[in-house]
């Protein structure tokens, strides 16, 4: 026998429903199936379960495809992890296929870009050099992305440019911005002072540096605008500078009278942050239709299964 006062509640009244009438959110019917041998990856999309993230990847790829036939931007916004997952070929491939119609950087992508178009790899060993100062310390890197900038065009261009010269032949296909600028296809960076390496190095200017930014800034409110009835904006893998400017940029261009309505938002990353859930996915779509989804997942497994995805539509 219990010596506390309260006692259980006797649940002997309590009124129950029909499972049959009742109902449930969860149908047989939208089960995953079980994948066929040799159904590629048409089989393997079908076979996704039409619950959750199943459906989001879905309409994800159905909003980007609709896009890219109705002549609307697709722009990916991205950190510098996308890079070095090694992604760029497969994002190279998505724009010449019409599904990036632009790219945002933070710093850290474009570093890490650059790097690989000037010596075919990048990302070095923070703990083993950070001990005695040299991490961020590599001349060439900081000399040449710093070199490149002018204050009258934006830094994604002039990198593009500059690494257009220095990269060698064979580090070249792999460079999203040497690929870019060949391409006249727009990329933005957008750095955080003090956040990026070069802003260490001897040869940084930083008057020049803050107008090249600035003006990339006023670039992707040009793009951000055309998104208005259809466009698609992708967050791959940041988690605070790409939502902010994002965030910032669609409030700019609203105030000065553009109408950026019924558009998708995506942030990819492998967790999910609160600025991208709220800059990105939420808080544009307040009052203005539009969609936005979450797709969590490591960058090097989501990135080419979405790239697949939107090939295989584009087969006969």
């Amino acid at each position: 026998m219990s010596g506390y006062k309260v006692q259980p509640v006797d649940l002997s009244g309590l009124s129950t429903v029909s499972l049959l009438a009742r109902g449930g959110k969860v149908k047989q019917a939208d089960f995953a199936k079980v994948y066929q041998p040799g159904s590629g990856v048409a089989g393997l999309l079908d076979s996704l379960p039409h619950i959750l993230a199943g459906d989001s990847f879905r309409n994800v790829v159905s909003a980007i495809r609709n896009a890219k036939e109705a002549g609307k931007p697709v722009v990916w916004g991205m950190g510098g992890h996308v890079v070095k997952c090694g992604l760029a070929p497969v994002l190279i491939d998505l724009m010449r296929r019409g599904y990036a119609t632009a790219f945002a950087m933070n710093g850290s992508a474009s570093i890490h870009d650059f790097e690989i178009a000037l010596a075919g790899h990048t990302s070095e060993d923070v703990e083993a050099v950070l001990p005695d100062g040299r991490f961020g310390s590599a001349e060439e890197t900081g000399r040449e992305w710093n070199s490149a900038l002018s204050p009258d065009r934006g830094i994604g261009e002039a990198l593009g440019e500059a690494l257009e010269r220095l990269s060698p032949a064979e580090h070249a296909p792999a460079s999203l911005l040497v690929q870019a600028w060949r391409s006249n296809v727009p990329v933005t960076v957008h750095v955080a002072v003090g956040t990026d390496t070069p802003h260490t190095h001897p040869a940084v200017n930083a008057p020049v540096l803050g107008a090249a930014a600035h003006h990339d800034f006023r670039l992707f409110c040009g793009i951000v605008a055309e998104l208005n009835g259809g466009g698609v904006y992708i967050n791959a893998g940041s988690a605070v500078v790409m939502p902010e400017v994002f965030l910032k940029a669609l409030s700019c261009v609203r105030n000065l009278g553009c109408e950026v309505r019924g558009f998708t938002t995506v942030n990819m990353d492998f967790l999910q942050h609160y600025r991208p859930r709220a800059n990105v996915v939420e808080r544009p779509h307040a009052g203005s239709g539009g969609r936005g989804y979450s797709l969590t997942g490591h960058h090097e497994l989501m990135i080419p299964l979405l790239a697949a995805a939107l090939i295989e539509g584009d087969l006969p």
